[in-house]
């Protein structure tokens, strides 16, 4: 089995997830990023519309984010975004 990461989505006034996760995916300025366990430490920039994908597990949960920052370590990501809420149907890619 595969190692997991620990991910933490925080929002301005809010934990908005946090846990265990085999694969984050979240759109920074620069493109989208892929993070599995292990990853090369990084500082980025959120886009100022993009989304968080959490992948666990087979499972997806995704969240729409407008702005902030994401900083991957070996072991971790945490998300602070401007503002977080969960993504409908209609926004999922």
């Amino acid at each position: 089995m595969a190692r997991q990461l620990y991910v933490e989505l925080v929002a301005v006034e809010e934990k908005v997830w946090s846990g265990d996760a085999d694969m984050v995916v979240a759109r920074t300025t620069e493109g989208e990023l892929g993070v599995l366990y292990g990853h090369e430490q990084l500082l980025g920039q959120l886009a100022e519309e993009g989304q968080v994908r959490i992948k666990q597990g087979g499972q997806e949960t995704a969240y729409d984010v407008a702005g902030g920052f994401i900083s991957v370590t070996g072991t971790g990501v945490t998300i602070l975004a401007e503002s977080c809420t969960p993504a409908t149907a209609s926004s999922a890619h």
